[in-house]
């Protein structure tokens, strides 16, 4: 028996040089195209083998919530509330309730990642009662990513109910003395040792979250959806593909097939794919195949033709995936996927595009 060997075993693309050998190997035992059972079998089947993939999730509790401190908006209120994502720890949030009579349409907004990590929830919210300096910190970024719009207050003055949680890592719950760049590897590599991984609690802990908004008696559990931009997009899929409690999905800017994300070579360099990793689920299911689990609820995509962390012609791969997946349940017109000549930014004509997703399939 012959072996191939090499004095540099990592190439320059921070990969093993027999990657190409790992990729051309690898059979997605769930892939819903291929695997040759019906497509509801394969709903159940996919969204188990996420749930195993995640790993151990913290202990169950009841969830409970208190509000700490309110400022009364323009047609909304905005509640700085605290509640028990687990029996761990509690998790600090924003709650934007509208004026009148409920029920009202829910909304989650997960944050995205940016390697910014002072702010969280107020990448979605312009925060109240803490620092100028963070409010300024929160007003840069939300100009940079969302061409200066506030995507909670806009949802909130549309009827919304919105809920906005910082992830772990993030906001009021960075690592002591400030999150840096290299806390994420250290935090995984913890994690792991423990039976636990820094994706899969961030996917339990969105879980908690849609759970504490669908139990709100002012909310319309039939018409709760859910929202990111970047990581955000990613945890938006993600969720929906974990939890039936999900009605609908507008994800901007996350979304591609493994290989297209490996041909370039890993860029990223101190773990910030680590929030976005769940061991062992790419010898099982690709990134579009875990989003279609969301079908035959509506699903949004958005991806920009100049965003160079998702090349074209992986999310176009990706979205045949879930064309054909769609198709197959009957439920083309729920699938909404479309490139814009874009940057990874989140426009408002977008945001507006999106806002128009929602209405139409909550009949609002």
């Amino acid at each position: 028996m012959a072996f191939a060997l090499s004095s540099q075993e990592v190439s320059k693309r921070n990969l093993p040089v027999y990657v190409d050998s790992m990729m051309a190997d690898s059979r997605y035992r769930l892939d819903p195209l291929k695997c040759g059972i019906s497509l509801e079998d394969w709903k159940k089947a996919g969204r188990d083998a996420l749930l195993e993939a995640a790993g151990n999730f913290p202990p169950e509790t009841p969830l409970e919530y208190k509000i700490t401190a309110t400022e009364r908006r323009d047609g909304y209120a905005v509640h700085k509330i605290e509640y028990n994502v687990s029996s761990w720890t509690n998790v600090v949030a924003y709650l934007l309730v509208p004026e009148g009579d409920g029920p009202f349409p829910g909304m989650l907004m997960l944050h995205d990642h940016g390697a910014h990590f002072s702010i969280g929830k107020e990448k979605m919210v312009r925060p109240f009662g803490v620092s100028e300096e963070t409010v300024e910190d929160a007003d840069k970024w939300v100009a940079t990513y969302y061409d200066s719009v506030y995507l909670a207050g806009s949802y909130a003055k549309a009827g919304f109910v919105v809920l906005v949680a910082d992830a772990l890592l993030w906001g009021e719950r960075q690592a002591q003395g400030g999150t840096k760049y290299e806390t994420q590897q250290a935090l995984n590599g913890a994690l792991l040792q423990l039976g636990y991984s820094l994706g899969g609690l961030m996917l339990h802990d969105d879980m908690r979250a849609l759970d504490l908004l669908a139990s709100m008696p002012m909310v319309d559990k039939e018409r709760i959806g859910c929202l990111g931009f970047s990581m955000g997009a990613y945890r938006a899929w993600m969720l929906g593909a974990a939890s039936d409690k999900v009605k609908a999905v507008a994800a901007v800017c996350w979304m591609s097939t493994c290989h297209a994300l490996f041909s370039n070579g890993r860029k990223s360099k101190g773990g910030s794919d680590y929030s976005m990793l769940l061991p062992g689920l790419g010898k099982v299911m690709d990134y579009p195949h875990v989003a279609a689990l969301v079908c035959p609820r509506p699903l949004l995509l958005y991806n920009g033709k100049k965003d160079k962390l998702f090349p074209i012609e992986g999310v176009t791969e990706a979205y045949n995936v879930l064309s054909e997946v769609y198709n197959k349940a009957g439920a083309s017109e729920c699938l909404k996927m479309e490139f814009w000549d874009e940057k990874h930014f989140f426009n408002r004509q977008q945001q507006d595009a999106v806002m128009e997703f929602f209405h139409t399939h909550f009949n609002l």
